[in-house]
């Protein structure tokens, strides 16, 4: 199945590293068997959006595919539709599934950010108590931070990203500020294209620039380094951060949208 979506062609850079990506024509089959928990490690990504009798069609393949895996208790699906078309989702969501709907943002050149940071030192993390530092940080702005199923599955995302960067994947990047970590962020290349993972600022040090500067550096690390020519940052419908994205050059080019159920999300 040929992807148009910049959005799902980079999201798959991370299941074809540790899981697997099978095509069924008119579907992609996703599944990540090293995160047993991860809803959108475990999902179908369709050609189109839903249409008629998909409601009762999408479940059965659902079913079909994932069915030996008895960790899997959800519904996920994702569908190829750059222009944010959502087709026939009404049943979905009378049936209690939840629409997550991303902008997807595109630079092929960045620009300075209007007010950069220049307190903090930008590198690349190495070492156990680096990253350590920023899988916490990823907890404290991402979750409650106070529930062990949150910290076993973002410590199992971080060792994830963390062999991908040892793979020659992407790197892991850290804003220092006097030895602390205050912001991080991942950036991961296929070919020529970039997508970025995880960006996060200390909630203590946000409207200080660290968020823009680091995505400014680390858009010219992926540029002249990685060797990128495209960079993808997904960012969920009206979350502020799209403008800080935005201020450095980044445009919003396609929507990304899909449909999840799981027991809870009600």
């Amino acid at each position: 199945m040929h992807l148009h979506s910049l959005g799902y062609q980079t999201d798959l850079f991370f299941p074809r590293f540790d899981g697997s990506v099978i095509d069924r024509g008119d579907y992609l089959v996703i599944r990540t068997p090293a995160n047993p928990n991860f809803y959108w490690g475990h999902f179908l990504l369709f050609s189109a959006p839903p249409s008629a009798g998909d409601f009762v069609r999408w479940r059965q393949c659902f079913a079909a595919e994932m069915g030996d895996l008895p960790h899997v208790r959800h519904y996920t699906f994702g569908w190829d539709a750059p222009d944010g078309a959502t087709g026939e989702m009404q049943p979905f969501l009378d049936a209690g599934f939840t629409c997550f709907k991303n902008e997807v943002l595109v630079a092929e050149t960045v620009q300075p950010p209007p007010y950069p940071n220049t307190a903090i030192a930008i590198r690349e993390l190495t070492t156990d108590q680096a990253w350590e530092a920023a899988l916490h940080l990823h907890l404290l702005c991402h979750s409650d931070g106070t529930s062990a199923a949150d910290m076993a599955f973002t410590r199992t995302q971080m060792t994830r990203y963390r062999a991908m960067t040892q793979a020659g994947r992407g790197v892991w990047l850290g804003a220092f500020l006097d030895q602390q970590v205050v912001g991080a962020l991942g950036l991961f290349v296929e070919g020529d294209m970039g997508r970025f993972q995880e960006v996060s600022t200390h909630p203590a040090f946000r409207r200080q620039g660290i968020c823009a500067t680091l995505v400014h550096y680390a858009s010219r690390y992926e540029f002249e380094q990685l060797g990128a020519r495209y960079l993808v940052i997904a960012v969920e419908e009206g979350d502020p951060a799209a403008r800080v994205y935005k201020s450095v050059g980044y445009r919003r080019q396609e929507w990304q949208a899909g449909l999840a159920w799981w027991e809870g999300i009600e």
